[in-house]
């Protein structure tokens, strides 16, 4: 049980670090403009740096898939939250890998001819496709949130996850309807409210939650009781998993 959830710890942290690529935007020579461009711009294919973003993507996607799915099938699953967060987790892990190969061939919020071809319907189906693996990711990623850091709270109230996961919740969700409301006005024409800024902040929380999940597995809440190791029997009261997977009152 030890060595599954260091390899998930490790899994999520690496996913982590990965899915933060987008930040190398500061010292490499990008077309776009942070504060308005959409994230996923940094990987168009018409952008000097497309395949190092692409590529990064599929990493990330890949690592927290990975990690999702090795904790769902070998993690004990308190409560019924758990299993539905880990099921989220694989599902946003798979979404951003799909993403990554679903590329946009070019900026529309940098380029007006890319805009005026996405409005029209002329540039490749992949464009489409990738709003909606967009769109999936998002999801799987808010419900993951949601239910791990209730978990967390629950059964791992010293866990890092339980301290702080409550406030990156709330920071995600503020982020998401920024995003929202800012796509919204950029389509009705207006300037886009800083969707640059909006998008790099729910990417970023994302990135730190994951971070945090990570940390909350190896790290003792209780002496000698890592996140994951608590589990119920089927009256209801709470065991501990030890070292050798017995469990006791």
């Amino acid at each position: 049980m030890t060595t599954s959830r260091t390899a998930v710890a490790a899994l999520l942290g690496l996913g982590a670090l990965t899915y933060t690529a987008w930040a190398l935007e500061a010292v490499l020579t990008t077309d776009l403009a942070p504060a308005h461009t959409y994230v996923s711009e940094l990987a168009a294919r018409n952008q000097p740096h497309g395949t190092l973003f692409r590529t990064t993507d599929l990493f990330a996607g890949t690592l927290v898939w990975a990690a999702g799915l090795l904790a769902s099938l070998r993690l004990p699953s308190p409560g019924r939250w758990t299993g539905v967060g880990w099921v989220a987790l694989v599902l946003f892990g798979t979404a951003t890998a799909v993403d990554s190969r679903l590329s946009l061939s070019c900026a529309p919020t940098a380029d007006p001819a890319c805009a005026a071809q996405e409005r029209a319907g002329l540039l490749p189906v992949a464009h489409s496709a990738h709003s909606v693996s967009s769109t999936v990711a998002l999801c799987g990623i808010l419900v993951a949130m949601v239910a791990l850091t209730l978990t967390a709270r629950r059964y791992a109230p010293r866990a890092p996850l339980a301290r702080s996961g409550p406030a990156l919740v709330t920071l995600e969700l503020a982020a998401t309807v920024w995003t929202l409301a800012a796509i919204a006005a950029l389509e009705a024409g207006h300037d886009g409210w800083g969707l640059g800024v909006a998008q790099r902040l729910q990417v970023g929380v994302i990135a730190v939650w994951l971070g945090v999940l990570a940390v909350s597995l190896v790290r003792p809440m209780t002496p000698g009781v890592p996140l994951g190791d608590r589990v119920l029997d089927v009256r209801g009261r709470e065991r501990v998993t030890s070292a050798s997977g017995d469990t006791r009152p």
